[in-house]
């Protein structure tokens, strides 16, 4: 039924003004105003997700977006250099060292950081 429906992702923020400026600023991506407080995020490849406001607003718990990159200490750099801060665990599932990148032993090398609104989203390191 839906296999060739054109699917997306969506969540919420409590701010849609601070939304577009990290989304579209800080994180360089193609933010599309589709009225009614509604934003649509363009991602490489064709990918879409759309961005609403939700005035009970709670920050998701799992990482909602994941962006893929060649290096990933690079990405961190310029991620700093925008206001990005990374993300510290210490917990029986997940331990980061002190820069914030995952010292998994399997996986990717991966680091997380929040949007304004709490989201996790993360920088995951691809060969």
């Amino acid at each position: 039924m839906f296999g060739r429906t054109r699917a997306f992702s969506g969540f919420s923020v409590d701010d849609i003004d601070q939304a577009r400026r990290f989304y579209g600023e800080t994180l360089g991506l193609e933010v599309t105003d589709l009225g009614g407080g509604l934003l649509r995020l363009e991602l490489a490849g064709g990918g879409q997700v759309l961005i609403y406001p939700k005035p009970d607003h709670e920050p998701a718990t799992y990482t909602i977006l994941n962006f893929p990159v060649t290096h990933l200490e690079a990405a961190m750099g310029e991620l700093r250099e925008r206001g990005v801060e990374f993300e510290k665990y210490d917990t029986d599932d997940l331990r980061t060292d002190t820069a914030g990148v995952s010292d998994a032993d399997t996986g990717p090398r991966i680091a997380w950081f929040k949007d304004p609104a709490g989201n996790i989203l993360s920088v995951l390191e691809e060969d």
